[in-house]
């Protein structure tokens, strides 16, 4: 395999990494989109008392309706700014009540930080791409000097 097929390989490498993690960055936004859909379509509301906050998750206890109690394994969604202890309103799926998140808090939360992903992403993949470019280029420059 001659320098030019490895920089082509390296070049395809590069682009199918970008497009995964540009995938990503419409999935940190499509998946809260659809989270609060699900609530939205049979929403209940509850007092919950947040138990647990952590690096990746924050947990919450709560009350349906129906008298049941919840502290979904996932955590709340759109937990920025809550403390151990406090009390907070919750709206959650009915159908689902695993599925709860901070009463008042939407989807488009999460706009700004799939914006932070893509352009990180988008820098990385542009220096990668360049760098990739380079590959072969002196040996190539010196080949055609002498």
């Amino acid at each position: 395999m001659d320098l030019l097929q490895v920089r082509r390989r390296a070049r395809q490498l590069v682009l199918v990494i970008y497009i995964t993690a540009m995938l990503g960055v419409v999935a940190m936004v499509f998946g809260p989109f659809l989270n609060d859909r699900t609530i939205e379509d049979n929403p209940g509301r509850a007092l919950a008392q947040v138990t647990n906050v952590g690096s990746f998750r924050t947990t919450v206890d709560y009350q349906d309706e129906k008298g049941l109690f919840h502290s979904p394994a996932t955590g709340l969604l759109y937990p920025t700014g809550l403390g151990e202890g406090q009390r907070v309103w919750v709206n959650y799926a009915k159908s689902d009540p695993e599925l709860v998140k901070v009463e008042g808090r939407k989807w488009t939360l999460s706009i700004i930080p799939a914006l932070s992903v893509g352009a990180v992403a988008t820098v990385i993949g542009a220096v990668l791409w360049l760098g990739v470019g380079r590959i072969g280029r002196r040996s190539e420059n010196a080949t055609t000097v002498d």
